[in-house]
């Protein structure tokens, strides 16, 4: 998750500091992206999804991540849970709990439902703290 800190940190200052890593079955670092919406002017690009694009050029099995992890410092949104399951990631982990637009347990479950053909393992509040400061510092600069 300190990874995904530091990505974080490394977001453009108009676009939401939200960080993600995508590891190997080892623990390598395949690779990492920040929220750019506002940098590509790409209402798709979240970091998870940059991050899931990345991986799977570097992983070159076509668009499978199986067995590798995302570290994402915020729960995911319903279109990167969707995406995140659909590259058939093994694990996800994420920091700071999103209970207006999350989609891992907040407000609505996609990488849990039972209708869907793959289900990653979810380990969730890890580093919650440090994930929810650099969000309430970067809303409050922004939203005062």
């Amino acid at each position: 998750m300190r990874v995904a800190l530091a990505a974080a940190a490394a977001a453009d200052p108009r676009d939401v500091p939200v960080g993600a890593v995508v590891f190997d079955a080892e623990g390598r670092e395949l690779a990492r992206a920040a929220n750019a919406r506002e940098a590509l002017g790409d209402p798709t690009a979240h970091a998870e999804v940059l991050a899931l694009r990345a991986a799977a050029q570097v992983m070159g099995d076509g668009w499978r991540l199986e067995g590798a992890t995302l570290a994402v410092t915020l729960e995911p949104c319903t279109m990167c849970a969707g995406a995140l399951v659909l590259s058939r990631i093994g694990r996800l982990v994420f920091g700071a709990w999103e209970p207006k637009t999350g989609a891992v347990g907040s407000l609505w479950d996609v990488v849990r439902d039972r209708r869907l053909n793959h289900r990653p393992e979810v380990r969730a509040g890890v580093l919650e703290p440090e994930c929810a400061a650099l969000l309430a510092d970067f809303f409050d600069t922004h939203r005062p």
